[in-house]
């Protein structure tokens, strides 16, 4: 393959082939008018975080656009070439929100990743290692049995050894970035303490449904506990159907279609006769799958209306706090006035432009300044589990946002989305950073009842 990488062009060739048909299948390939939207203008690459990393034009959104284009044509092939420039994009969707022309850059990736799944062999050990992912973190059960060999992996001391060593690093660098965004399990981990209906305090304004996540039920469950607090004192009734289980977001984003319409039906029906006026997530990634799913399941007769239903019924918590007002008496955090930096989580800010609520939540806690960091919506390198699969460009991009925070002098970190806290808290440590992280939600709940700062434990990472 020759690629000529320049600002003025986006021109590939690919010698000694003469491909007939499409690399593709007939299912729902790349939209060729959503492809012809594009007017090759690069206004795209500046925010394009695999593109400021990675320096080539083939790693941009219009890079990536034209190998779909020549893809579709029959004029390049569906091969490893190709496959790792659509591999190294983030999903951010800063491009997007960037695009003067309105390409639709979302539905275009969103399609090529379950052709690449269906249609190109992946390596041995590729595949084993993103079945590992599909198998256990869709699934909170699953991965609830291996939370206690994990507890006693992390309490004996090997993490440290295992690092300094560096011996996983150089046996599988995949691996190795996984064991090192792991978060901590404590007992909570292993407890879902919160009942089927949380009762409103005071009058009844809303009667909303709540969904717990993942990552979120397991191991951030103070966050999910905080969002029901908030809610229950802002005058809603919160249901939280035991049967729910992954809201599919990270099959969907990888191209595990078949899995993700799975999760997308079996969330829908876990929430059918509940009778709630809206459907609360406080995970940002979450929050973007489950406003797709009429997409999601555009083919399903049984589920397509039923899909877009529900995904009308969606809302991030903080958008849904804006909307209705908040109700219950806020108190300051501390004696002392707060610092914050707010950081924006892609599928939040790009995905479901949702980037002024957070901020004037945040502001009506008494005592809050809130600072902004340069490059605020350039992604942390997180993406779902991209930062497992592509631990280079994570790494430098999560250097980048770590540094992008700190600069700002604030003394927290207030992040919406269980994935950007990871790879945030891992890029303190790295640096030796005592500094803490929150979710929003959390930060109201504390103010709502009146609890100080500075006598919780907070979610932290202490220089050694």
């Amino acid at each position: 393959m020759q690629t000529q990488d320049s600002s003025h062009s986006t021109h590939t060739t690919f010698e000694g082939l003469n491909l007939a048909a499409s690399s593709f299948d007939a299912h729902h390939p790349p939209d060729p008018k959503l492809i012809d939207a594009c007017v090759h203008c690069g206004f795209c690459l500046s925010t394009c975080p695999s593109y400021r990393v990675i320096g080539k034009e083939t790693d941009s959104p219009r890079g990536r656009i034209y190998l779909m284009d020549a893809i579709n044509e029959g004029e390049a092939p569906l091969s490893t070439a190709t496959v790792q420039h659509f591999d190294s994009c983030l999903g951010c969707l800063a491009c997007v929100t960037t695009c003067p022309s309105g390409v639709q850059y979302d539905k275009l990736i969103a399609a090529t990743r379950p052709q690449i799944e269906r249609n190109y062999p992946r390596s041995l050990g590729d595949r084993l290692f993103r079945q590992l992912i599909f198998s256990f973190f869709p699934y909170p059960e699953r991965l609830r049995v291996l939370l206690a060999p994990l507890m006693l992996y992390q309490k004996s001391g090997l993490p440290q050894l295992v690092r300094a060593t560096g011996l996983l690093k150089r046996f599988s660098p995949r691996l190795a970035a996984m064991e090192t965004l792991l978060p901590t399990v404590t007992p909570k981990s292993f407890q879902d303490n919160l009942p089927t209906v949380v009762p409103a305090q005071g009058e009844r304004r809303y009667r909303v449904g709540m969904i717990l996540g993942c990552v979120q039920r397991l191991f951030f469950s103070d966050v999910n506990e905080a969002t029901a607090r908030v809610l229950s004192a802002n005058g809603c009734e919160v249901v939280i159907p035991k049967t729910q289980g992954c809201c599919a977001a990270l099959p969907h984003h990888q191209g595990q279609e078949a899995q993700a319409q799975a999760l997308a039906r079996q969330m829908i029906d876990s929430f059918a006769g509940t009778d709630v006026d809206a459907i609360i997530i406080n995970a940002a990634g979450c929050g973007h799958t489950l406003k797709e799913y009429g997409h999601l399941l555009q083919d399903d007769p049984d589920y397509c209306d039923r899909g877009k239903e529900f995904s009308s019924k969606v809302k991030d918590v903080q958008e849904f706090l804006m909307t209705v007002g908040l109700t219950a008496r806020l108190s300051p955090l501390q004696s002392e006035p707060l610092t914050l930096v707010y950081q924006d989580a892609c599928h939040l800010l790009h995905g479901q432009k949702i980037s002024l609520q957070p901020r004037q939540l945040l502001r009506q806690i008494p005592g809050v300044t809130l600072r902004e960091p340069i490059d605020a919506a350039l992604c942390c390198g997180s993406a779902g589990v991209y930062n497992m699969l592509q631990p280079e460009v994570a790494e430098e991009l999560g250097q980048q946002k770590v540094n992008n925070l700190l600069n700002t002098g604030a003394t927290l970190i207030a992040s919406a989305n269980p994935g950007c806290s990871l790879q945030i808290l891992k890029h303190l440590q790295l640096q030796g950073k005592s500094v803490s992280v929150m979710h929003p939600i959390q930060l109201l709940d504390y103010s709502i009842r009146g609890v100080s700062l500075n006598g919780v434990s907070l979610n932290k990472v202490v220089a050694e």
